[in-house]
């Protein structure tokens, strides 16, 4: 990564990448099924470092495939980032920029905009991509983008009115589930999803397995937790026994994916993408009490919710047998704008007008590098893990904080925090007052940037009363 700031060329890189035409491989209208973990975090599994975290099927991906060392949601919580995946778009240029329906409150210093509570349905999804190109699709899962998670007044805004031929939706446990029996639904998740691709084995697919698991509430088989409880390790803040027989749940359903498409002879036709919507919760943990909370991001600052990295650099894997080589990985920054630009060009279409992310496609294949580009964050909102107003940048290995509160409301406290992620990947060190020209530089970006999108900024609150 170089110092040196580069600004946006992404219809120059687009371009390009569409003009290439496809590949004898693109021909082949291959699967592509779609894993999306909830609140991972980027170095909670096998392939990502963790040595308690049990994922075998993960980590099978990785060996066989790529795996992204800066891959980046593009929204620290869930259904913005859920928004930029089915559409290619920053949340701020969508106006979803908050978990739906978001936080309800007015009691704080700025007061948020009215925003977008639901996906459209005049945006074009990756369910109205495929399906236009003959797939069979299908979406199992959190989908966590309609007007209400059920009931009647979710069913306009439903998968099925998104280009998803089937769907079922699910949500996180509440208190009155079994934590016995499947309480994530990562059970029903896979064996539906088994069932679908036996029925489409002669057709090409497109297939969404979207987990609640490892969101909260943490909830697990009782008996599997103690076992779990009994390994080493499990008093380290990082590690979580609740968390680790989830995410082993949702591990072993990946697997059973992973297997029948071995036992159709699918496996080298398929692409399979592995992702998390956002970076995982992190608070403190007390470590003999059954309630002990999530646990830490290390070696990412924050978590969920947060523009800090453990908050939004999340894992990605993709693998394609005889395309993708195996063992690679790949340490160009993505971000989940770019799913709907590389599924475009693998279906030889041009991506819709206002689409942010740029194609991987050539990259996947022959490591072909991306051009150069800096990525953007916007949440004009308050979240209930601390996080309050700000909108961050990254360019090249800089990565720039804008606190709204203290430049809206002219604090005599610094607005900005910039950082080195080359070099403290932690995010230890602000070297805003020491590098200002550099500050102010990325600042200005960040503003120009939200004027193109047309970012909605929240606004002084008058009824506020500190």
């Amino acid at each position: 990564m170089g110092n040196k700031i580069k600004f946006p060329l992404l219809a120059i890189g687009v371009s390009a990448l569409i003009s290439s035409g496809c590949s004898k491989e693109n021909d082949q209208n291959p699967n592509v099924i779609f894993i999306i973990a909830d609140d991972l975090g980027w170095a909670q599994s096998g392939a990502y470092g963790s040595e308690y975290y049990h994922t075998p099927n993960i980590d099978r991906l990785a060996f066989e495939g790529i795996r992204f060392t800066d891959a980046y949601s593009a929204a620290a919580m869930c259904s913005p980032t859920r928004a930029s995946i089915m559409t290619g778009k920053y949340p701020a240029r969508l106006h979803l920029t908050d978990f739906i329906p978001g936080n309800q409150n007015d009691n704080y210093p700025l007061s948020q905009p009215d925003w977008q509570k639901y996906l459209p349905l005049d945006e074009f999804t990756l369910g109205n991509l495929f399906s236009e190109k003959g797939y069979r699709t299908a979406m199992f899962g959190k989908w966590h983008l309609s007007k209400a998670k059920f009931g009647p007044e979710s069913l306009s805004h439903n998968p099925d009115r998104q280009g998803f031929d089937r769907h079922f939706i699910i949500d996180k446990p509440d208190s009155t589930f079994d934590p016995e029996h499947d309480p994530h639904s990562s059970d029903s998740i896979g064996n539906t999803s088994v069932g679908f691709i036996r029925e489409n084995s002669g057709n090409p697919f497109f297939l969404i397995m979207s987990f609640s698991a490892i969101h909260d509430p943490l909830m697990e088989s009782a008996d599997s937790i103690a076992r779990w409880r009994s390994k080493q390790a499990t008093e380290e803040p990082e590690n979580n026994p609740i968390i680790a027989v989830m995410l082993d749940r949702l591990d072993r359903n990946i697997g059973k994916v992973l297997d029948d498409l071995d036992r159709l002879n699918l496996t080298g036709n398929t692409l399979v993408v592995f992702y998390s919507d956002n970076g995982g919760r992190h608070e403190r943990i007390v470590v003999h009490n059954e309630e002990r909370g999530r646990a830490w991001q290390t070696p990412l600052r924050m978590g969920k919710g947060w523009l800090y990295e453990g908050g939004i650099r999340v894992p990605l894997i993709m693998r394609w047998p005889g395309v993708i080589e195996k063992g690679k990985v790949s340490n160009e920054v993505v971000s989940s704008n770019d799913f709907m630009p590389t599924f475009c060009e693998l279906l030889g279409r041009e991506p819709e007008p206002d689409v942010d992310g740029v194609s991987l496609l050539e990259h996947l294949k022959s490591g072909t590098p991306l051009n150069e580009r800096n990525h953007y964050w916007h949440y004009p909102h308050y979240h209930g893990s601390g996080m309050i107003p700000a909108g961050a940048i990254r360019s090249g290995k800089w990565k720039l904080i804008q606190w709204y509160e203290k430049s809206i409301l002219k604090s005599d406290e610094p607005a900005y925090e910039l950082y080195d992620l080359e070099n403290d990947i932690g995010e230890s060190l602000n070297l805003a007052d020491s590098k200002t020209e550099l500050t102010m530089e990325l600042a200005e970006e960040l503003e120009r940037w939200r004027k193109e999108v047309n970012a909605q900024m929240p606004v002084p609150n008058p009824d506020y009363k500190d």
